[in-house]
């Protein structure tokens, strides 16, 4: 008697294979059309995503490499090793970006930085390009970054022209907290406020917050001497000094006096060559020619 096995469980694994077969075709075509529009929408091209996997995989590698050498204790030989593998890849600084400059000239900052050039970016030390940048004497501070894969950002921020420093030999620019920038000519001097004496470079920031203790007549002073390194001697446009006392808070009593009798007597400007306000609520008045004009008084009595 023959026998005929029956087919049925294969049949059912049959269908089901190919109805597992169609769910997976109907899935990716709905995963390419997703991935389609998303690369539609971003700003880039098939070829820029490449790249930008390729140094994020390149970068993972990297930071993976140092963290593995530094638990074995060999972060000279992991540094080699990483160099190499940034080079190859493209990290490495090719360009230099400087923004800020405005006055300095701008060759210093690129001069400091030369030394970056061509090295491979894991190497890079940015504090160290920044201490160095701060040592030129305009860069009141410096920002230092890079830019993946091949750019580092110079970012720079200038010291203020304030004043004029008169030295025995030269005039040199300074800012207000009397920081040396460059020397200038007597003609580009002109109109700024000029300070001399010794010890007259590190009392800029006291005679600045005294000037303007005196609004009206801060634009009015030409320059301002440092005498005995205790007390100022101001002279005006006018060609006129005036002696302070000492000490922050007299000089500035003082000054605020000389301006209140200057709004209602018009004492910038008079015959007077000199005022003394050393003295406590005194002033003294030196008038050119008065002493030989009083000694001639005498002589004809």
């Amino acid at each position: 008697m023959a026998t005929v096995k029956r087919n049925a469980k294969g049949v059912r694994r049959s269908a089901a294979s190919r109805s597992r077969a169609n769910t997976a075709r109907k899935a990716k075509a709905r995963t390419s059309s997703v991935m389609d529009s998303a690369m539609a929408v971003l700003p880039f091209t098939e070829e820029q995503l490449h790249r930008i996997f390729l140094a994020i995989i390149i970068g993972g590698a990297v930071a993976l490499a140092w963290f593995v050498a530094s638990l074995a204790g060999v972060p000279a030989m992991a540094q080699q090793q990483i160099a190499g593998l940034a080079t190859n890849a493209g990290f490495e600084v090719r360009h230099v970006t400087v923004s800020g400059v405005d006055r300095m000239n701008e060759l210093k900052v690129y001069n400091r930085v030369l030394g970056a050039r061509d090295r491979p970016m894991p190497l890079v030390d940015l504090d160290a390009i920044r201490s160095d940048l701060l040592e030129l004497n305009w860069v009141k501070d410096a920002r230092v970054s890079r830019q993946l894969p091949d750019r580092l950002i110079i970012n720079i921020v200038e010291r203020e022209p304030h004043a004029v420093l008169q030295r025995a030999d030269k005039l040199v620019l300074i800012d207000s907290t009397g920081a040396e920038l460059e020397p200038i000519s007597r003609a580009n001097a002109k109109g700024m406020l000029v300070v001399s004496g010794p010890g007259a470079r590190k009392q800029v920031e006291a005679l600045t917050n005294l000037l303007e203790s005196a609004p009206a007549l801060k634009p009015r002073v030409d320059r301002a001497e440092w005498i005995g390194n205790r007390r100022w001697d101001i002279t005006f446009n006018t060609d006129q000094v005036l002696s302070l006392p000492q000490g922050g808070k007299k000089a500035s009593t003082a000054l605020v006096a000389f301006a209140k009798l200057d709004g209602t007597s018009r004492l910038l400007g008079g015959k007077v060559a000199k005022f003394d306000m050393r003295a406590p609520e005194r002033i003294y008045m030196r008038i050119p020619g008065r002493s030989q004009e009083v000694l001639k008084t005498g002589e004809d009595k």
